[in-house]
């Protein structure tokens, strides 16, 4: 039988912090580890406990939570932790700056909890929580975004055409099987592009991924 999937949850409402907990307990396969009211808690705790998941408030005191999220991922103590963002606030400037911090995932708090309770699982797993909403909202704040894009040659060189292709569409939100789709290539083909990505790209995800193509300026 595997371990089970521990959880920090990290929320300035106690309210709140009780409800999360009663949910995730009482499902198969999910534990919660500790529980922080402050951003600065959850680092702490995050570093301690150190969960396979964190539940991330956006808005507490001392330290937030995309700077809380920035510490922990950041650090090779908690390189292994995995973020996942609630806020009841659904701006571009928090999905921006969570999945730069290096959050996994982002979700809003009347998300179903079923919904969530799956979304802990996927991003437990190591995969990126990404919807194609969330990609829309993200290519639009980059849209705005007067700062230069990082050089291509110095940042993706090693990339190889093809993967540069797949990268672009990861960026605009397409699925695995979308992207098979729009280059006529195999789901496994994809795959291995993805993780080839991944890997030369040093990045954690396809959250992060979304983030390497948009910085550096790339479109498919």
């Amino acid at each position: 039988m595997s371990e089970p999937v521990r959880v920090l949850i990290a929320d300035d409402q106690a309210l709140l912090r009780g409800s999360f907990r009663l949910l995730v307990e009482t499902a198969p396969g999910l534990t919660v580890v500790g529980e922080a009211g402050t951003g600065a808690e959850a680092v702490d705790l995050a570093r301690g406990e150190h969960p396979d998941v964190v539940l991330m408030d956006v808005r507490m005191p001392e330290m937030d939570g995309i700077e809380a999220t920035r510490r922990i991922c950041g650090s090779p103590e908690t390189a292994g932790v995995r973020v996942l963002i609630l806020t009841t606030f659904d701006l571009d400037a928090y999905v921006y700056g969570a999945l730069r911090a290096g959050a996994s995932g982002f979700l809003l708090k009347d998300t179903p909890p079923k919904d969530l309770l799956a979304a802990i699982e996927v991003v437990a797993a190591g995969e990126a929580l990404l919807a194609p909403s969330v990609t829309r909202r993200l290519i639009a704040e980059f849209a705005r975004r007067p700062e230069p894009a990082r050089p291509l040659s110095r940042v993706l060189d090693g990339v190889t055409e093809r993967e540069r292709e797949v990268l672009g569409l990861i960026a605009h939100g397409l699925s695995n099987t979308e992207i098979a789709e729009h280059l006529h290539l195999s789901m496994a083909t994809v795959k291995t592009h993805v993780g080839r990505l991944l890997t030369k790209l040093n990045a954690r995800d396809r959250a992060q991924l979304v983030i390497v193509a948009y910085e550096t300026g790339l479109r498919s």
